[in-house]
């Protein structure tokens, strides 16, 4: 059913409600109109914190019985637990902050969610409209601070477009490439007395995503793909915000090609699918990246191209020609020649090249492709994800990865920080659903993995929910568990603690001679518990537990499993001189990528 159609005026709006077609219409201040906005979305969770500016607004949100807010303790929490909301649920997460430091706090969770391309919707409060631009106490030009970092955002001075201003907003935020939009609501519009009318007038001039792609495109594409000798599905996160995982794995299978997910595309294959080389890039599967690298045809779907899986762009994929598919027009062409561009939604997309292709394969005779096949398998086996026993004999964080996937199962929610913990937990973990891996992607955000997991945990309370997080990470934002405990959001935290900013450390190691310049976060104190993290978990009202030891891994992950009343944060203490592997280094050619320190594949095409 479609929606009833917007009023044009209040009149009208009376009007249409009288004859019962759904249209409200109440009087109103502009504090209530937002919390009615939000309401009348279906919105039923909204992560923030008050202040001045947006206080207003928290008067009639006491009152709404479906809406929950839960109170952060600062606001990039908000911002993160929105989008952790968002991740497992496709739908719009939710923050409220107040003006100045409290709309620039969530610029940081807005630019995560811009790069990651995650539906969010901010609303801040701003000074009363007479003051703006007299440079009021506290406030700040958050439209124009955000407006490279969003999809869109709006100032509103007037009370009575609120409705339309948050809706548009909404709308913004979830259809076409998702993002984060920011609605910035002056004071004096929320105390101002108004009416309400919903379904509101919606104006986005020139906002029209194609979502139904080009037929004669997908035709081109489908005779490619039936012609190609060594084709791969290169597939990016766009396929996990379309929600397009089950037509991608329905397209794998019937073409038999093999398929590379990229950090945001993880779960959108399962890991036990022997299509799935794994991850291309700079911390990628030494398999994926020779698939890219060989290729003679590149089946881009939801993917950017961005430059830590393409290293150095000259040299990436050399012989390949590109199918790009992308719902964003910018993205297409935007760093390589597309061939074969398709606008559209990659859900569509892969569901009409599933139709062209028996076509296709009958009137191109179809390659043959098991030589291809012979030699990734090669490589797959030649080069198989691993690690050493640690030089120093402290514990090695893979072993603790490893344990934790396979005593938590690919069932629960896994959320990453940022560092040598995200790659590992990518790399060891076992994944075979989407939506069951959250972390920062594109601008490679340190503190998300707290807040993140929170609001994972919210959307889905009957998941385990883990937040693998770095001791540099982890002290970023960990003050989102007293927001955990207060609100009954039992999360568990498995802290890789090498005592170290341990990504910047492995870059030390090997570019600049070792020589560790402030990345010891014990700043030679001697001692691996400053703080110590299980003395701050019981602070905070949590459990923590602390190992140390390879053979206490296992009992105490099952600990941390049994308790479900409160989070349990765990400090696992690992070696800092451990390393991820395979690497590419920045900005040089996929062929370079190492597999182990001074060991690099031999790519020779010969047995």
């Amino acid at each position: 059913m479609g929606k009833p159609a917007s009023p044009a005026t209040l009149a009208e709006a009376s009007a249409l409600k009288a004859q019962g077609d759904g249209v409200i219409r109440e009087k109103s201040t502009g504090a209530r109109s937002i919390i009615r906005s939000l309401e009348e979305l279906g919105v039923d969770t909204v992560f923030g914190l008050p202040g001045g500016a947006i206080l207003p607004t928290y008067d009639p949100l006491m009152d709404s019985t479906s809406l929950r807010h839960i109170l952060v303790r600062h606001e990039q929490g908000a911002g993160h637990a929105a989008e952790g909301y968002a991740h497992a649920t496709g739908k719009v997460g939710v923050c409220i902050a107040t003006s100045g430091p409290g709309a620039t706090n969530l610029t940081t969770a807005v630019l995560d969610a811009y790069m990651d391309s995650v539906p969010m919707l901010a609303i801040t409060g701003q000074v009363g409209a007479a003051l703006i631009g007299t440079d009021a106490f506290q406030e700040a030009d958050i439209v124009g601070i955000t407006m490279p970092i969003t999809k869109h955002s709006f100032l509103v001075t007037d009370a009575k477009d609120i409705p339309a201003r948050i809706a548009e907003a909404y709308e913004l935020a979830q259809t076409g490439r998702p993002g984060p939009v920011i609605v910035d609501i002056a004071k004096s519009a929320q105390n101002a007395e108004c009416d309400f009318v919903w379904p509101p007038v919606r104006d986005l001039p020139g906002y029209r995503p194609v979502t139904r792609p080009n037929a004669r495109q997908v035709r081109e594409a489908a005779r490619l793909v039936a012609t190609a000798e060594r084709p791969v599905f290169y597939v990016g996160g766009g396929v996990i915000r379309a929600g397009a995982a089950e037509e991608l794995r329905e397209l794998v299978k019937l073409t038999g090609i093999p398929a590379v997910t990229t950090l945001n595309a993880i779960g959108s294959l399962s890991v036990e699918d022997p299509h799935n080389l794994g991850m291309p890039g700079m911390h990628g599967t030494v398999a994926a990246v020779d698939a890219l690298q060989r290729s003679d045809l590149l089946i881009a779907l939801g993917a950017r191209f961005d430059d830590r899986v393409t290293g150095n762009l000259d040299s990436f994929a050399p012989h390949a020609k590109v199918i790009h598919a992308d719902i964003d027009p910018a993205e297409i062409g935007k760093n390589r020649h597309a061939d074969v561009p398709i606008v559209g939604d990659v859900k569509e997309t892969i569901a009409e090249l599933i139709e062209e292709l028996p076509a296709a394969y009958r009137q191109y005779d179809k390659r043959d492709i098991s030589a291809w096949w012979k030699r990734l398998n090669r490589m797959r086996e030649t080069y198989p994800l691993g690690w050493t026993p640690t030089e120093d004999g402290e514990m090695a964080p893979q072993y603790v990865l490893e344990q934790l996937a396979e005593i938590v199962g690919p069932d629960a929610i896994y959320v990453a920080g940022v560092g040598q913990h995200q790659m590992w937990a990518s790399q060891f973990l076992k994944f075979e659903n989407p939506r069951t891996w959250i972390n920062s992607g594109g601008a490679g955000t340190m503190g998300l993995a707290i807040p993140a997991a929170m609001g994972a945990k919210v959307a889905a309370p009957d998941k385990a929910v883990w937040a693998i997080d770095g001791d540099g990470c982890f002290q970023m934002t960990n003050q989102e568990l007293a927001t955990c405990v207060i609100n009954d959001i039992p999360i568990k935290v498995a802290i890789i603690n090498n005592s170290s900013l341990g990504m910047v450390r492995q870059w030390q190691t090997l570019f600049y001679n070792a020589r560790y310049s402030n990345t010891d976060l014990d700043t030679g104190s001697g001692t691996r518990n400053v703080p110590d993290f299980v003395k701050l978990a019981d602070a905070y009202g949590c459990v923590g537990l602390r190992c140390d030891k390879p053979e206490d891994v296992a009992d105490t992950i099952r600990q941390a499993m049994e308790i479900n009343d409160r989070p349990v944060v765990i400090d696992f203490q690992v070696s800092a001189d451990a390393m991820v592997w395979p690497m590419v280094a920045a900005g040089v050619s996929n062929d370079e990528i190492q597999y182990a320190r001074d060991l690099a594949p031999n790519w020779d095409d010969e047995e």
